[in-house]
């Protein structure tokens, strides 16, 4: 299995992105990117989408970016957001890379778009710390 079908398979596991609609679109070594439809039950009450999806999509590209050098078994340990501008338009996507890694952290950076059509516009930018799952033996 390659690394984007294990990811898709890792992502559909995931009752939340499910819920959403994620979809993982690219997965490559010390990158990745997540797409989410934009609908109506995402908004919050000035119409924009509510800051926890876009919190959402940062985390969640994080974690797979940095899963992709440090295996499958990780976490967020922590993470900043800053929102920049209202999230908007007919999706939104996430794209991820690793800054820094280490054998059992590494360090992401996340950019989140609103698209329409084929216009983007950053609505937030965010970094995090990835750490390996510490396995019972």
């Amino acid at each position: 299995m390659d690394m984007l079908d294990l990811g898709r398979k890792i992502l559909a596991s995931q009752p939340f992105s499910v819920l959403l609609g994620a979809e993982l679109i690219h997965l490559h070594e010390g990158a990745a990117e997540i797409k989410v439809p934009i609908t109506r039950q995402l908004g919050q009450q000035h119409g924009f989408v509510h800051g926890g999806v876009v919190s959402y999509m940062a985390d969640n590209a994080l974690t797979f970016a940095g899963g992709t050098v440090l295996g499958p078994a990780v976490v967020t340990s922590e993470f900043k957001i800053n929102y920049l501008r209202p999230a908007r338009g007919d999706a939104l996507v996430a794209r991820a890379r690793v800054i820094h890694h280490g054998r059992r952290q590494t360090v992401c950076r996340c950019d989140v778009f609103g698209l329409e059509g084929d216009d983007e516009v950053l609505c937030a930018t965010a970094q995090g710390t990835i750490s390996r799952l510490s396995m019972p033996s």
